[in-house]
């Protein structure tokens, strides 16, 4: 069962068993929000834009898509199918960082490759401008 599902018992069963809730895997509607998330992290005014720059967002899209696809076989690789709710607990936590690290290692890579693309004539005035300060 997905993680936002719950199930009826049938009338007269054990109300203990009303309920069956299921945290691991995330359903695919779950799965969904978080790489909408992340193009709208990779691509406004976040915290991350300001320090490494915006995406674009004919790239955020297929970048965020890979990140979560990565995050996601990484902790299910790792918690498989959780038999209980805790080791979905754990899943999950796994899949929320894998999908933070991974977001950043993104970022940080193509900040990289920005700075290493940029043409030194670009680079150099803003060093002057910096030593006659």
């Amino acid at each position: 069962m997905a993680t936002d599902e719950l199930a009826a018992a049938p009338a007269g069963g054990d109300p203990s068993a009303a309920f069956s809730f299921s945290i691991w895997p995330p359903t695919q509607r779950t799965r969904d929000a978080v790489v909408r998330r992340l193009v709208e992290t990779l691509t406004t005014d976040t915290v991350l834009c300001k320090r490494y720059g915006a995406v674009p967002g004919a790239d955020a899209d297929p970048a965020a898509r890979a990140i979560e696809a990565e995050a996601f076989d990484a902790a299910a690789a790792t918690g498989g199918a959780a038999a209980s709710v805790e080791e979905g607990i754990e899943a999950l936590q796994l899949y929320s960082k894998e999908v933070s690290r991974r977001l950043l290692d993104f970022v940080k890579s193509r900040s990289a490759g920005a700075k290493a693309e940029a043409p030194p004539s670009e680079e150099a005035p803003a060093a002057a401008e910096g030593e006659a300060a």
